[in-house]
């Protein structure tokens, strides 16, 4: 890699989780594939509840691995305000940079999960669409504590996103690493080719690499990132086929992965917990290829449970299965 990652000396945070805050509540099994209808009643397994978005499930993974983890968003003043912070503390998360929001309501989904493990969405984006640049540099205090800011979901940041150069630039400069995660379609290349300049760490899926970049090689968009002048950790996600990797211009990087550690039950959060790992493995001092195998593991922890918050495992178990 062309940069060292931050020292924990003097900082007490290992990673700031910004963004989609959500709960979820997961209904399962639910025939996906053909109308529900009117008027029908089926019965499912019992309903649960669990934390969603990429701060819940990003930042459970980081903290069950041993990472000192915050979480920056927005809630609402409402009944489910108090369920985000319960799970939070419940994981050892620092929720000091979670504020509730005066007038938007908490993010909420519901998550209908099929025989298979795929799913499908019902969702309220809620207040964490509310974030805002200067929401951020208010605690640019806070990032000189940090060695690694998380942000998610790209594309789904409409007051966010054209001041995100400034941002990242701006928490970069503190010192802090930044990294990026991407949902949804993936947007476009506007304005992602003037943030990634500023930005450590980027590996979206490959579906949302393909519809900003119109490549289908992996390698093409990694060299159309780097074009834009990306100066760390660029890949793309490839599902059944791994991830690919790169630490430098020219450098590409193939990473398998894992067999998860039980059945298949839920696709869920897995590419926010195999960034969760990866992050981790970083800071733990791996090399590269090694942090992507940590980050498969943890992808592969994520799917043998319900929700993409509750499969996480501790390092010891993540790294025996990553084989690192």
């Amino acid at each position: 890699m062309n940069q060292t990652i931050p020292s924990s000396v003097g900082r007490d945070i290992d990673c700031i989780v910004c963004g989609s805050c959500v709960v979820d509540i997961l209904c399962s099994p639910v025939v996906l594939d053909k109308p529900a209808g009117h008027g029908k009643l089926y019965t499912v397994d019992p309903i649960t509840l669990c934390g969603g978005g990429i701060t819940l499930n990003s930042g459970t993974t980081l903290a069950r691995l041993g990472l000192r983890t915050s979480v920056f968003s927005y809630v609402g003043d409402d009944e489910w305000s108090p369920v985000v912070r319960n799970l939070l503390k419940r994981e050892g998360m620092d929720d000091s940079l979670l504020q509730n929001h005066p007038t938007h309501a908490t993010s909420t989904t519901v998550v209908a999960i099929d025989p298979c493990g795929e799913r499908s969405f019902f969702h309220c984006l809620g207040a964490p669409k509310e974030l805002n640049a200067k929401a951020i540099l208010d605690k640019l205090d806070v990032f000189r504590r940090t060695r690694v800011f998380l942000l998610g979901y790209y594309s789904l940041m409409p007051n966010l996103e054209n001041d995100l150069p400034e941002v990242f630039a701006a928490i970069r400069q503190a010192g802090c690493w930044t990294a990026l995660d991407a949902a949804g379609s993936g947007g476009t290349m506007q304005p992602l080719d003037r943030i990634l300049p500023h930005t450590d760490i980027y590996v979206p899926s490959h579906n949302e690499a393909e519809h900003q970049t119109g490549q289908s090689d992996p390698k093409k968009i990694i060299d159309i990132y780097r074009q834009c002048g990306a100066p760390g950790i660029v890949g793309v996600k490839l599902g059944t086929k791994g991830v690919m990797l790169s630490g430098k211009a020219g450098e590409y990087i193939s990473v398998d992965i894992c067999t998860p550690p039980g059945p298949v039950l839920d696709t869920t959060g897995a590419g926010d917990s195999f960034f969760a790992g990866l992050i981790a493995g970083l800071l733990k001092g791996l090399p590269l290829e090694q942090a992507g195998r940590i980050g498969t593991a943890a992808g592969a922890c994520c799917v043998t449970s319900r929700g993409g918050s509750t499969g996480g495992r501790d390092w010891a178990f993540t790294r025996s299965l990553a084989g690192v």
